[in-house]
């Protein structure tokens, strides 16, 4: 886990968490996980989902995800206030070494670094399974429904521009565009190594 200092502090309006613990997902979390991602269903284009699922279905999405990989969630005061997962980016064997990143925040603690503080405790644990590779897809911003720093905040944190799907899809009556960036953050080798479940080196993070 990671810890800071023991006190929030607001600066120019906005809170900034400065004790952020970081762990490991469990399924008791979904609800609350839940209702982060519920704002960005309703209010966003920043994911493609039209309905909020069922706290069961996000049970099973948890579970899946854990098999393999990371699931974190940031907390403050008690409070779940973010969480971030890696999966597999694509079925196809070639892929085995690549994963798509996401992450979502509550509502109104954008740009006060837990974002970052996700992002990298996710690459450290990604590297030590073996990932070459982390991708992530971010809807083009060119409205309020879609205008959520995503694409600033992948640069800071070292990705690149990959290309892009154009008016790929479809919500709140318009259509919008994904953006594909990525980073490299292991070796390419001639003779690649199979990916480690994230079982196996969660204990190195304390996690």
């Amino acid at each position: 886990m990671l810890k800071k200092q023991k006190r929030n502090q607001v600066v120019k309006g906005k809170e900034y968490f400065m004790d952020v613990r970081i762990r490991t997902a469990t399924i008791e979390d979904a609800e609350e996980l839940l209702g982060i991602y519920e704002y960005y269903i309703k209010n966003t284009a920043v994911t493609f989902e039209y309905e909020v699922p069922s706290v069961e279905e996000f049970q099973g999405r948890i579970r899946r995800i854990l098999e393999h990989y990371p699931y974190l969630v940031a907390e403050a005061d008690g409070e779940i206030i973010g969480y971030s997962y890696a999966g597999r980016f694509h079925p196809r064997a070639a892929f085995l070494w690549d994963v798509e990143m996401t992450v979502y925040l509550k509502h109104g603690t954008q740009r006060a670094g837990i974002g970052r503080k996700l992002y990298t405790l996710m690459e450290r644990i990604l590297q030590e399974q073996g990932v070459v590779k982390t991708i992530s897809l971010i809807v083009k911003p060119t409205d309020s429904y879609s205008d959520y720093n995503s694409v600033p905040f992948h640069e800071k944190m070292g990705y690149t521009y990959a290309g892009e799907l154009k008016d790929c899809g479809y919500k709140f009556h318009r259509w919008y565009t994904l953006i594909y960036m990525d980073k490299q953050i292991g070796l390419m080798q001639e003779e690649m190594l199979p990916i480690r479940d994230f079982a196996e080196v969660r204990r190195m993070f304390g996690l």
